[in-house]
């Protein structure tokens, strides 16, 4: 099928419409946080008020008492992020819109290349978070650390960016609608559980240096207005036991192409064996997690380095080490 240019084009300008929106709930998210109240913490942390065993997080003023003096009320902060919460649904609309046309196009699944493969994971980790805060799993000011990775994330796309074409043979087939899809989500899934891994870090090295009375530096000076570690814990944990069966169907059904495409079902390709890499690294996660304390200490940096073995296998293998799967259209 000939790529119809002007279907092509429209998903470029929305494409664009995607980061600019998406910049601008980052800031939103960013006033609020910097200017708004506080959730209640101390130090140390105190405990949770529970309703019929649910944790219950409320909105108070910081550790001193006060709102810092500034010339952003907190009433200008939460309105700040309510206008950041309505740019980042814009965006995600506009997201889905740029690789709808983009599928439109060319006439096939919008997954085809290595950016069309970020785009749709970032696209993924955005849903991923509006449904954390939709369920107030989450608190919306935590939106800034989401923003700014999937800007990052997008920022790091237009450098691979691939004008809109058919695909290549060994791509055409069902299983990408497969395969590659349970990939994307696994993957955007992975990206929120990294962020919210990385505020846990935070928070508690922040809890820890507090209880030493201990300077503080950054980043660790975001930790007052970060939600209990405990709390951070558990939404990475949750979205983790999400992604991880999504990634297991992902390799599996990647084998079962293997076999139709190459005729074997493993064959060492690097992709492959860093896909089974980051596959043995969040179960280690998972397995940590669920052994006590001393496994949950270092269960949030298994985490980091599981998502640095997935950046490694999105772009190193693609542009570095090449192999079958070299399909990175760069």
């Amino acid at each position: 099928m000939t790529p119809d240019a002007g279907l092509a084009a429209a998903s470029n300008a929305t494409f664009v419409a995607t980061i600019v929106l998406y910049a601008t709930a980052m800031f939103g998210y960013a006033v609020e946080y910097a200017f708004g109240r506080a959730n209640r913490v101390a130090v140390p942390e105190r405990e949770l008020v529970t309703v019929g065993g649910a944790a219950e997080s409320t909105d108070g003023p910081d550790e001193a008492g006060t709102v810092p003096n500034t010339n952003v009320s907190p009433a200008q902060a939460v309105m700040s992020g309510k206008v950041a919460t309505i740019a980042m649904v814009l965006g995600a609309l506009a997201h889905a819109a740029s690789l709808a046309l983009r599928a439109a196009s060319v006439g096939r699944w919008p997954w085809g290349n290595m950016f069309e493969f970020i785009v749709a994971v970032s696209l993924v980790g955005v849903i991923a978070w509006i449904v954390l805060i939709a369920r107030k799993t989450v608190a919306r000011r935590l939106g800034l650390f989401t923003m700014l990775a999937n800007v990052l994330l997008l920022g790091l796309a237009t450098r691979v960016y691939t004008e809109a074409a058919p695909l290549v043979p060994a791509l055409n087939s069902y299983w990408i609608a497969i395969h590659v899809l349970a990939a994307i989500l696994a993957t955007g899934i992975f990206m929120v559980g990294f962020v919210t891994a990385i505020l846990h870090l935070i928070k508690r090295r922040y809890v820890l240096l507090t209880e030493r009375d201990a300077n503080i530096s950054f980043p660790m000076t975001l930790g007052p207005r970060l939600p209990l570690a405990e709390t951070l814990e558990r939404i990475t944990w949750r979205l983790h036991v999400l992604a991880f069966p999504l990634w297991t169907f992902g390799v599996i059904a990647g084998a079962i192409w293997a076999r139709e495409s190459w005729g074997r079902y493993w064959g060492w390709d690097p992709k492959e064996v860093w896909s089974f890499v980051a596959w043995v690294v969040y179960a280690a996660y998972l397995h940590s997690r669920a052994t006590g304390a001393a496994g949950r200490r270092w269960a949030p940096w298994i985490v980091i380095v599981g998502w640095g073995v997935m950046l490694f296998n999105l772009f190193g293998v693609n542009l570095v080490l090449g192999g079958l799967h070299s399909y990175a259209g760069v």
